[in-house]
């Protein structure tokens, strides 16, 4: 059930206020109420208007993982430490690498190769 923030900011949506921030707000809201596949949703639009949104690619991986995607989450975790190291953003970058290997290990202890699928 979509709380007041985020039926404020989805009457923004499709205004000439639709920007990333707004997505990446979305996307937030959602994944704070674990509606994870909304939360993916507008956080994947967020980077479709700003790819280099290096906050957003961090929280689409977790968005990811939390539905249980990990491959795809594992993804968006290495485009985004790639993203924020060209940026400069080393912070981001480092969170996301922790992020990741605990990503890989769930994969590797499960059997599987960590390849996106």
């Amino acid at each position: 059930m979509p709380s007041q923030q985020i039926d404020n900011l989805l009457r923004l949506v499709g205004s000439s206020r639709d920007g990333a921030l707004l997505r990446f707000s979305l996307g937030s809201e959602y994944l704070k109420g674990s509606e994870f596949e909304a939360a993916v949703v507008h956080l994947t639009a967020a980077l479709d208007k700003d790819p280099r949104y290096s906050a957003a690619w961090k929280l689409l991986g977790r968005a990811l993982a939390e539905s249980g995607r990990t491959r795809d989450a594992l993804e968006a975790y290495r485009k985004g430490i790639g993203v924020a190291l060209e940026k400069g953003d080393r912070q981001a970058a480092k969170e996301m690498t922790v992020f990741a290997r605990r990503l890989e290990q769930r994969l590797a202890s499960d059997g599987q190769d960590g390849a996106a699928s």
